[in-house]
């Protein structure tokens, strides 16, 4: 017999996937202790998960699965191979559906390319505090990509409105936007992607109370300092419209103190090593409820309509990167992202996309 943990470790399933698979009834355990409530797997239901597992994987509805390992070591295969190959012929036909609307997509996207204007070669020129910009900079650095395919969101972009600078980074996940006050420059807006590690260079020069200056002439920008310089080449891409990205519904606020906060998260319950994409890497997730001002992590297994999950690891970065004792958790909808805000100003804060509970 094997434990629920044993199990996990040996067939690929999380903990929370066995329990949430024995609740459907997919794969129900030989024996579960009357006291303790323990689950107990005999030994031929380790060959059952790991095919559960295979299935799951490959997107096969949880009905299907179910018959599949009703009929698995049965000697009529036949409805078994039926399945499978009737869930073949799905994922065969949904890949030509979804070449079909990617290849009508991506005709709109030239035409539109084709209507869009040259990007601006005028030069932009600007004057900010380094600990200012620091700050910004430090804030938003976390969320920046690292995916060679999507390389605009490698970098951090840099918002220039007025006497207005917003540093935004995404990858996708988790989004991180800052402000900084500037001066010197009343111009249009101009939008720049500089790459991260031009940025890092960049805030490499900021230790002093100082006011530096920032350019952007075409497609080169550069930050200047007391007698040193950091400057290279803008991406070549046009970054996310980040505004719609962060209109939030309103959710249920609590405002947490952060020391005391990312101890209940390190040590707290968490779903371990879930895969919420294909070809995803596993990753911890910390379970959060957010009730009368209150924030809670919340112990595997729970469920509800007041609970979100978000990636554990990103959850510590963004608290750490916002760089306050107290900041404000904002949670809305189990699928809405959840946001960190700070106490002081709406205008600087992290959304966390949040992880579906069940599949």
């Amino acid at each position: 017999m094997r434990s629920i943990g044993e199990m996990a470790r040996d067939s690929g399933l999380s903990v929370s996937a066995l329990r949430f698979y024995d609740g459907a009834g997919v794969l129900v355990p030989d024996r579960v202790d009357p006291a303790s409530g323990y689950r107990w797997y005999g030994p031929e239901q380790l060959a059952e998960a790991r095919v559960l597992a295979r299935l799951r994987r490959a997107g096969m509805p949880l009905a299907d699965i179910r018959l599949v390992l009703a009929g698995w070591s049965g000697a009529d295969t036949d409805l078994v191979r039926g399945l499978l190959q009737a869930h073949l012929r799905r994922l065969e036909t949904g890949l030509a559906d979804a070449r079909g609307e990617f290849s009508t997509v991506r005709a709109l996207l030239e035409r539109r390319e084709n209507r869009m204007t040259p990007p601006h070669t005028y030069a932009v020129s600007l004057t900010v505090r380094a600990p200012e910009l620091a700050e910004a900079l430090d804030a938003v650095r976390f969320a920046a990509g690292t995916d060679p395919e999507l390389p605009v969101l490698g970098g951090v972009l840099f918002d220039i409105d007025g006497e207005d600078l917003r540093v935004v980074a995404t990858d996708r996940y988790r989004m991180a936007v800052a402000r900084a006050a500037t001066s010197g420059y009343a111009g249009p807006r101009v939008q720049v992607v500089v790459p991260s590690r031009l940025m890092d260079a960049m805030r490499a020069l900021l230790g002093d109370d100082a006011a530096v200056r920032l350019t952007v002439d075409g497609d080169r920008v550069a930050l200047r300092t007391e007698g040193h310089e950091a400057a290279g080449q803008c991406v070549d891409h046009e970054f996310p419209d980040y505004r719609r990205l962060v209109r939030l519904p309103a959710g249920r606020r609590a405002r947490v103190d952060v020391p005391e906060f990312r101890r209940a998260v390190e040590t707290g319950p968490v779903r371990e090593g879930e895969v919420r994409e294909p070809a995803g890497a596993p990753c911890d997730l910390s379970v959060l409820a957010v009730a009368d001002g209150t924030v809670t992590v919340c112990e595997d297994g729970r469920d509800g309509p007041d609970l979100v999950a978000v990636n554990r690891t990103f959850l510590l970065q963004a608290l750490a990167a916002a760089g306050r004792d107290e900041l404000v958790v904002e949670v809305g909808a189990p699928t809405a992202p959840l946001a960190i805000r700070r106490t002081d100003t709406e205008e600087a804060f992290s959304i966390l996309m949040p992880v579906r509970l069940h599949d």
